[in-house]
């Protein structure tokens, strides 16, 4: 059947093998919808138990196999064996708040002295520079342990080398194969590095450099030494959960082991500062990732959005509850705040977008967007248009920008060669997310490089704006115990999205507006079968006027599950991405 989506999306059903589904539901004795999934994720038999049953112990590398490790752990143990204080400068995003935070709650685990510090968006620029390490040199530190940012670092790392100040850089983004002078660089993006963990977040690369220091103490026979119980690492999971979900990377292998054991860690609530976070959002069912990546990391991230970047990892590594409760207001209140700005900013730039919507890269400035929300804006916008988007602001010749990229376009290795031919000032970044520094008469340079680009190797890869759909599905057929099936292969993210399904013939019978934003609707079929649907931010979009009140025509719907918890009963609510006409009701 050829769909013809109200918003312009191609809709794509996926192709799957049947024999190999059927081979799957023999050998596992699973459902029919269960193999199919896993058959169109292209999991073979011999990874079908550890896809749904992951365990970090069975697939865990050994950290040695990051080049540097060995060296950075020799260097810190000595660190800790002479008493000296150890300087974490992290980046202000919830990757490097959950980082930082990780760092904290070990060091006072082993009554480590430390101190922290995380740049101001606006005053201090992204990533380690000579004033800001010069701010944390000034807190009378012994050495640096950056996290999520520095491998690109060079003049703040010379300073603090001239100082007699070593650095320790724990990071993933995008390298050159010139490299900073630190003491020790683990990165998994070095072209030197044959780990093959560069879809790690930096909270990831943390945690494996907190295995491999912790080994080490045991080794020297040091927390009997010093009469210091050893920390359980695994109990850090909820934070390497949460930087895995909102940093984007693929939730495969070990990603996927981390966030389904931190999920069940985070259910414990032993952190402070996530309980709190997770109480004040209301989420008093089962923690999900979408959980993570649109409640409690949005909040987090508001902090340094708006010049409170040291309120993610404050709140993060809280040790009491007055402190956990009174951080997690705060962020809530930033982060609606946050809200406000970028409403008032949306409609405006969405109006700027659409001058240049037949560019393949949308590269947009004006010297009053408030740079704190310009990653998420580039969000927003790439999501509507689905391209590449850049956003950049400042009124003054130096600017700031940021990068948001669609699947297949590695905007982080753009970035460093933009570097390299001076077309920027300084940036990094990772395959779907960048920042950078740009003079402003070279943005035109900028776009003609990038479209450049993405003309050459998008074209080779036949880019489109498609959904692609698992399965098509009815409405008797929405169960929880289909819920359930679904539950099993996650948890959902890049790499391993939650399954979309089509629902066929149904029509709107009942709706209403939420929070003056999203749209809840009952579809019926033509035999009197109905579900709930929700269509998030649909106010303003292709969608509103089809969902709302429109009873003349039976549409095919596609979109997501979601379980409904309310008043003690639950339902199952399809969460609507795109609709299309069938045909009008007779």
């Amino acid at each position: 059947m050829n769909y013809s989506s109200v918003t312009g999306k191609n809709w794509e059903l996926k192709e799957v093998d049947n024999k190999k589904v059927l081979q799957l539901t023999e050998q596992f004795s699973i459902s029919y919808i269960l193999s199919k999934l896993l058959a169109l994720r292209k999991i073979k038999p011999e990874k079908v138990e550890s896809f749904l049953n992951p365990k970090i112990k069975n697939i865990i590398p050994n950290p040695n196999i990051l080049k540097d490790m060995d060296i950075a752990v020799s260097y810190i143990l000595n660190i800790i064996l002479e008493n000296k204080t150890i300087g974490i400068f992290g980046d202000y995003d919830v990757d490097g708040a959950s980082a930082t935070a990780l760092l904290i709650n070990f060091f006072k685990k082993i009554n480590q002295r430390y101190t922290f510090f995380i740049p101001d968006r606006e005053k201090d620029g992204y990533g380690p520079s000579i004033n800001s390490f010069d701010k944390l040199i000034k807190k009378k530190i012994d050495t640096i342990i950056t996290v999520d940012c520095g491998s690109t670092s060079y003049d703040a790392i010379d300073f603090a080398k001239n100082k007699c100040i070593e650095t320790i850089v724990l990071d993933h983004h995008q390298i050159d194969v010139k490299l900073p002078k630190a003491k020790a660089l683990i990165n998994p993006s070095r072209i030197d590095d044959v780990s093959n963990l560069d879809n790690l977040c930096a909270t990831s690369i943390t945690f494996l450099f907190l295995i491999a220091l912790n080994k080490s103490l045991k080794e020297i026979n040091w927390y009997n030494k010093n009469q210091i119980s050893e920390p359980d690492l695994f109990a850090f999971l909820d934070l390497v959960a949460l930087a895995t979900v909102c940093d984007v990377v693929p939730l495969l292998d070990l990603n996927r082991a981390f966030v389904k054991q931190g999920l069940r860690v985070m259910e414990k609530r032993m952190n402070l500062g996530l309980k709190k976070l997770i109480d004040n959002s209301e989420i008093f069912t089962k923690i999900t990732s979408y959980d993570l990546g649109f409640l409690i990391g949005p909040k987090i991230n508001a902090g340094g959005r708006l010049g409170f970047s040291s309120y993610g990892p404050e709140l993060l590594s809280a040790d009491d509850e007055s402190t956990a409760e009174i951080l997690s207001i705060k962020l809530n209140q930033l982060n609606e705040k946050r809200k406000k700005i970028e409403k008032i900013h949306l409609d405006e730039i969405y109006l700027e977008a659409e001058k240049h919507k037949k560019d393949p890269v949308l590269v947009l400035y004006k010297p009053d967007w408030h740079e704190g929300i310009i990653g998420i804006i580039a969000s927003r916008i790439k999501d509507k248009f689905y391209k590449p988007t850049i956003i950049i602001t400042g009124l003054k010749n130096t600017l700031k920008a940021s990068a948001r990229s669609v699947f297949g376009f590695n905007i982080g290795s753009l970035i460093q060669i933009c570097l390299k031919k001076k077309i920027i000032l300084k940036g990094g970044g990772h395959k779907m997310a960048a920042g950078f520094i740009i003079e402003k008469d070279k943005i035109p340079i900028l776009r003609n490089y990038l479209i450049d680009s993405f003309n050459k190797v998008m074209i080779e890869k036949n880019f489109e704006n498609k959904i692609f759909i698992d399965s098509k599905i009815t409405c008797t057929s929405l169960t929880e115990n289909f819920y359930d099936v679904l539950e099993s292969i996650s948890p959902f993210g890049h790499g391993n999205n939650n399954p979309c399904f089509i629902l066929e013939n149904v029509r709107n019978i009942k709706s209403n507006i939420i929070k003056n934003k999203h749209i809840r609707t009952i579809l019926g079929t033509k035999d009197g079968n109905k579900v709930t649907g929700i269509c998030f931010n649909a106010i303003g979009t292709e969608l509103e006027s089809h969902l709302l009140g429109n009873k003349k025509n039976y549409y095919n719907i596609v979109g997501n599950l979601s379980l409904n918890h309310w008043k003690g009963k639950k339902k199952i609510d399809f969460i609507i991405k795109d609709i299309a006409i069938n045909q009008k009701v007779s």
